[in-house]
């Protein structure tokens, strides 16, 4: 007998599926004595009278609906609180989201923050800069210190901010790793970074791994996690390792010079962006991350840049050919506000203002010192590359 004549015989057509019977699901019966009805399909109906419960709850139009199954997202909590469905049908917010979301359904970006206290930040930051500059006529591993404050009070603001909105992370693990990258790249180099990294990728693996459920998020907060020790201790650890040129003889000042370039160029960057965008920023530079930032500020910033590494390097020994130093100028102009705005970026979607507020004027460690992230392990890659002080 063909197919065709067997299919005429018992009324199939060509658009029998015969793997129908292993991917349709099957009944499933209950013994229990509670009603069902088809309209829920085979689950158990709710009480005819008094409100719903269990798996049931009524929308706002009345109607009485079955509860969706819970599901972990970005942000969730210990307690498995974000993005838990509400008995209204409506989920809370996730980390990041009440931001965005103003901003979507408005078609307006989110208020702007009020001005800093511009005499407080130039007396902060004239304090600062005492403190580095004594750090670098007296001796690298003093400067060292610094960095080592400066990254483990970032560390600690970021996990802290983070975990006020909702994740989880092992806050521990990343500060330690934070504070001991900058560490074994001054006194190891390199080849020692890629292991904190490592070790404490392990080390926040074992802790979700010995967590109660997986209510305790390991994928959203391992991952946050690695992200503090990646932002902050790998890139700041280039800072270390920069500083690390200047150990060898005592006229050997490669890493100190290269480092106080560094930060005049990111400073008088963030200077002359914040002058010439206040007196003619017209032209939004990123407008959903930062209103304030514009491409005229951005042009002020890289004169600033330019002239002060170009100023600064004159009496230097290191930094002798005047295209090294304009590269070096070239790479801090763009890097510096590429690591500001990336800063500003998670801070929206995050909803928050500053990461902290130890700095007075400028807000937290992370807030003011977010342009150099980005900024050193380039310049690292441009002292190796160029070695400029052979010229």
């Amino acid at each position: 007998m063909s197919d065709e004549i067997w299919r005429r015989e018992h009324g199939d057509d060509e658009d029998v599926d015969v793997w129908e019977s292993f991917t349709t699901p099957t009944p499933v019966w209950r013994d229990d004595t509670g009603a069902t009805d088809s309209s829920f399909g085979d689950v158990e109906r709710p009480p005819a009278s008094g409100p719903p419960t269990g798996e049931f709850y009524t929308s706002e139009e009345g109607a009485v609906r079955r509860r969706e199954p819970t599901r972990i997202s970005i942000g969730t909590g210990l307690d498995d609180s974000a993005g838990r469905p509400t008995p209204g049908g409506r989920r809370r917010t996730v980390p990041g989201e009440p931001a965005r979301r103003r901003a979507d359904s408005t078609g307006s970006t989110p208020a702007v923050a009020p001005p800093r206290d511009l005499p407080v930040a130039i007396a902060v930051g004239l304090g600062l800069a005492a403190v580095f500059i004594a750090a670098l006529l007296w001796k690298p591993v003093a400067v060292l210190a610094i960095i080592v404050l400066v990254i483990g009070f970032a560390g600690v603001e970021f996990y802290d901010r983070v975990t006020d909105k909702g994740y989880r992370p092992v806050s521990i693990v990343g500060i330690a790793a934070c504070v001991s990258a900058p560490l074994v790249a001054y006194w190891v180099g390199e080849r020692g970074i890629p292991l904190v990294i490592a070790f404490a990728f392990i080390a926040a693996a074992i802790a979700f791994v010995g967590a109660d459920s997986v209510q305790s998020g390991p994928l959203p907060n391992s991952a946050i996690t690695a992200f503090g020790v990646l932002w902050i201790g790998l890139l700041g650890s280039y800072a270390a390792l920069i500083v690390s040129a200047s150990n060898g003889p005592p006229s050997n000042n490669i890493g100190t010079d290269t480092l106080f370039l560094v930060v005049m160029g990111v400073v008088f960057n963030d200077i002359g962006a914040f002058f010439v965008g206040s007196a003619a920023g017209r032209t939004p530079l990123r407008p959903w991350i930062s209103p304030n930032k514009t491409v005229e500020g951005l042009i002020g910033g890289t004169i600033g840049t330019i002239a002060a590494v170009m100023l600064a390097s004159v009496p230097s020994d290191t930094w002798t050919s005047v295209t090294d130093r304009l590269l070096l100028a070239v790479v801090i102009a763009i890097l510096a506000p590429l690591g500001d705005l990336f800063e500003s970026a998670i801070k929206r979607n995050l909803d928050v203002k500053d990461f902290g507020t130890i700095v007075r004027g400028h807000g937290g460690v992370l807030d003011r010192f977010d342009g150099f992230l980005f900024t050193l392990p380039v310049v690292w890659y441009l002292l190796i590359t160029l070695t400029p002080w052979t010229n």
